[in-house]
């Protein structure tokens, strides 16, 4: 009875991920405001500024936009494999991966994000050169490379044997 009762409290408790995955939709609200602040700036000194800033400015709109895809991502697969299982035929005009994506594919596709926005980061500090310290460029190329080889190894890794 004690055991039941045990198991009931910790299957109730996945419920406590939804303050969370409500939070991150009100970040996803500020990374719009922020995304909105960046493209009225891009607007301003489209004509009085160089291409080369021009450009930084539409890599950090690129870098917003990749990190807001990874918080959807995120909330619906944490929501669908954790919380709740979401009803398909309530959801019209919802993407065909939605159904699809369990814990394995959610940790390749958040690493594949995080890769490509490092190398977003690292085109934006390629373009700052002459402006930067020569050994940080070095420590952002070992970081991004890092997380290649991150994301390889778990691509190549066997799947877990215990059920996800």
């Amino acid at each position: 009875m004690l055991r039941r009762l045990i198991e009931r409290y910790i299957f109730l408790t996945r419920w406590l991920l939804l303050p969370f995955l409500l939070m991150l939709g009100v970040g996803l609200i500020g990374m719009v405001l922020k995304a909105g602040k960046n493209t009225l700036h891009i607007i301003q000194v489209l004509f009085s500024e160089n291409d080369a800033n021009i450009k930084v400015h539409l890599l950090e709109l690129v870098d917003l936009t990749l990190i807001s895809a990874l918080v959807i991502i995120v909330t619906i697969s944490i929501y669908g494999n954790f919380v709740y299982k979401i009803n398909e035929e309530d959801m019209a005009g919802r993407p065909a991966w939605m159904a699809s994506v369990d814990f394995s594919q959610l940790k390749l596709n958040l690493l594949t994000t995080i890769v490509v926005i490092s190398a977003v980061r690292l085109l934006e500090v390629f373009m700052e050169v002459p402006q930067m310290y020569s050994p940080d460029i070095y420590y952002y190329i070992a970081l991004h490379l890092t997380l290649v080889f991150s994301r390889l190894a778990m691509a190549f890794s066997p799947k877990s044997p215990v059920k996800e």
